[in-house]
């Protein structure tokens, strides 16, 4: 049995908020991951995907900015992703030190064969539930996010 002092630990793995995240991300990986590997892509190549299905072009800066990751994450995925054909990477013409990132043909195609997609965690779910969930996660990414912007 555990003593008051282990339970009030702030060392103690349930009482850290970056385990159950850890935990989800992995859990989540894991499930999209057999949905996705037939599209030919990874969960963060999904994401980049899904950025670009809403508005393309963007710069290489615009998407780390939306995925909150640093060129040095995004910059290999981009080149895996335009090997495989779904994207294209250009200077921008009129500043040469930003990269412009667009979709190609198949890219666009792959949408249509993506629309399953989001289905793969909302299964099982209602609508309203799926939307207080990612709510209460998008409200945390921003409590990172400014709190990390101030560091």
């Amino acid at each position: 049995m555990a003593t008051s002092r282990e339970r009030d630990d702030p060392l103690l793995l349930d009482r850290q908020i970056c385990f159950p995240l850890y935990a989800a991300t992995n859990l989540l990986n894991r499930r999209y991951g057999p949905v996705l590997r037939p599209l030919g892509l990874t969960y963060p190549q999904y994401l980049v995907m899904l950025v670009l299905w809403e508005e393309e072009p963007q710069t290489v800066g615009s998407l780390g900015a939306r995925l909150y990751l640093d060129s040095g994450t995004l910059t290999p995925l981009l080149k895996r992703m335009e090997a495989a054909g779904h994207i294209t990477r250009s200077r921008d013409p009129d500043d040469e030190r930003r990269v412009v990132v667009g979709l190609t043909e198949k890219g666009r195609a792959l949408r249509e064969q993506a629309l399953h997609v989001p289905e793969t965690i909302a299964s099982g779910r209602t609508p309203e539930g799926i939307e207080e969930l990612g709510n209460s996660v998008r409200k945390l990414v921003a409590l990172l996010a400014d709190q990390n912007s101030k560091a």
